[in-house]
């Protein structure tokens, strides 16, 4: 990929943002980096971290249709993005009655419809070499119990980001699509402590968010379509079937 110009990153709070935020000010140091998220004092913290090249923006990415107006504000003062990194998430393990549609559309919102509405924002005006990636889960590649809106939510991200590294593939846009498994961090957190008596959730296998955040921006400086980790869920990736059928027998069930 070409020396990065206007790099955006929302979930840039978190612990897979704030070291992919890191990653990328290394990679490509003149880059102006904007950073994303609701929650506004540790997202200020991970922004002074970084530099004056660094700006902190607190969007509520559950407001969808006030991203447009976010966008022409962000654009008209910082310029053209040209790396839009839709790293935000949400997750509960929860069942379909005790999610309610409430919740539930607050997690559709935030991990389907703002990264579809964000890459439609930044699309017009990304030229050759420009890089989209979308953060998905191997939540949205095998069934979870407890994860329906979730799951349904990551599934689309990822099935709408791997049409768009195909068709547009040939304006010279990269699009990587990742599909983490469990990786350290407050969402992760938050997950395992809804299933804490569980043996999988125990002893499922977790990732760290920097060695995370090193393959996303390697894959993204290389063109590759997508990242699975840790690497053991390569396995789920490409036997998704069976992955299918061990994830519904011996998952945890999900709080009520």
């Amino acid at each position: 990929m070409r020396s990065a110009q206007h790099i955006l990153i929302t979930g840039a709070a978190g612990a897979i943002g704030s070291a992919l935020a890191a990653r990328f000010a290394t990679r490509h140091p003149e880059a102006r980096l904007t950073l994303v998220d609701v929650a506004e004092a540790p997202l200020q913290a991970v922004a002074t971290k970084l530099g004056p090249r660094a700006e902190a923006r607190c969007w509520d990415l559950t407001q969808v249709d006030a991203l447009p107006a976010l966008w022409r504000n962000l654009t008209g003062t910082r310029g053209a993005v040209d790396v839009l990194v839709n790293c935000a998430g949400l997750m509960d393990i929860l069942s379909i009655g005790g999610t309610g549609w409430s919740r539930g559309s607050t997690l559709l919102a935030v991990n389907l419809l703002a990264p579809l509405r964000l890459i439609d924002l930044a699309l017009p005006d990304m030229e050759r070499g420009a890089c989209i990636v979308n953060v998905s889960s191997m939540a949205g590649r095998v069934p979870i119990k407890g994860c329906t809106y979730y799951g349904g939510a990551k599934a689309g991200l990822a099935m709408a980001s791997e049409i768009a590294h195909v068709e547009l593939a040939a304006r010279g846009i990269r699009v990587v699509t990742v599909y983490p498994g469990p990786v350290s961090s407050g969402l992760e957190a938050h997950a395992r402590g809804q299933v804490a008596g569980s043996l999988v959730a125990k002893y499922i296998p977790t990732g760290t968010p920097d060695v995370l955040a090193g393959k996303i921006v390697d894959a993204c400086d290389r063109g590759a379509p997508r990242v699975v980790y840790p690497g053991v869920y390569g396995v789920a990736y490409a036997l998704d079937a069976l992955a299918a059928r061990v994830t519904a027998s011996i998952g945890p069930d999900p709080l009520r």
